[in-house]
């Protein structure tokens, strides 16, 4: 016979998993929808343009080595250290680490796991992608002799460290700041993001590993993970007032 008191722990345990229902007028709802398959099918047309340029006309790719050329001339000590620590922290071993913490800390800490679940799964999905992506176009990166951090041999197309830092910095953005009734609030950390995300492009480029086309092509495909995110958050989270709930959910507009 089962406990009360086991019994409880597995209702806590169990709460943690179920998904806050945030009720919102119809209007909101189908403007969550519509925004999720713009940025989807922005990011996806986007990100074919860039390949179909790199693979064939090279009109886009025209503006790759100009753009090495400039980073390189604008080379120096102290900006070649602050590229290489924004290589670091966006890099394939310590965003993983930062993204754990993340998810884990947020899991324990909030009232319900959601959230963090939808984080991990995005930038999850989004390292799935860059890997098929890398193998099958298995573009050349930029010659090693202009490399600053070691050699790299990996195919370069697309970025798999501008990949990794928009899809966790857009997902943090949407799923911390889009249940705050603060527009201004939101704008800010998408535009915080948004610079996070040029810099971690530019620290690409400056060192030597990328192309400006690759850098290209991962932040569109964020942009159709982040629509992705938006479109599962919203069906599984969003109803209208007065729509029924699923009966796996609990009420909680805020979960902080």
């Amino acid at each position: 016979m089962v406990s009360t008191e086991s019994k409880g722990r597995w209702r806590t345990f169990n709460e943690k998993f179920l998904v806050e229902v945030r009720e919102v007028p119809a209007s909101t709802k189908r403007g969550l929808y519509i925004w999720s398959a713009v940025l989807f099918v922005v990011g996806i047309a986007a990100f074919l343009l860039v390949l179909f340029d790199v693979l064939g006309t090279e009109d886009l790719a025209s503006v790759d080595q100009p753009f090495a050329d400039l980073m390189a001339s604008a080379r120096s000590d102290t900006l070649t250290s602050v590229m290489i620590a924004l290589a670091v922290i966006f890099g394939p071993v310590a965003l993983p680490i930062i993204i754990l913490v993340v998810t884990i800390g947020w899991g324990i800490f909030s009232k319900h796991a959601w959230r963090p679940v939808l984080l991990a799964g995005g930038v999850l999905l989004g390292l799935v992608v860059i890997q098929v992506l890398t193998r099958l176009v298995g573009r050349d990166r930029p010659p090693v002799d202009g490399m600053l951090f070691g050699t790299d041999y990996t195919p370069s197309f697309p970025s798999g460290h501008v990949m990794g830092a928009s899809d966790f910095l857009l997902l943090v953005a949407y799923l911390v700041f889009s249940r705050r009734q603060k527009p201004a609030l939101a704008a800010l950390s998408f535009a915080a993001a948004a610079l996070l995300i040029v810099a971690a492009s530019v620290s690409r480029i400056y060192l030597g590993y990328h192309w400006a086309t690759d850098a290209m092509a991962s932040m569109s495909l964020s942009l159709a993970v982040l629509g992705t995110v938006i479109a599962v958050d919203t069906w599984r989270t969003v109803r209208v007032k007065g729509e029924s709930r699923p009966p796996t959910s609990t009420k909680a507009p805020s979960a902080y």
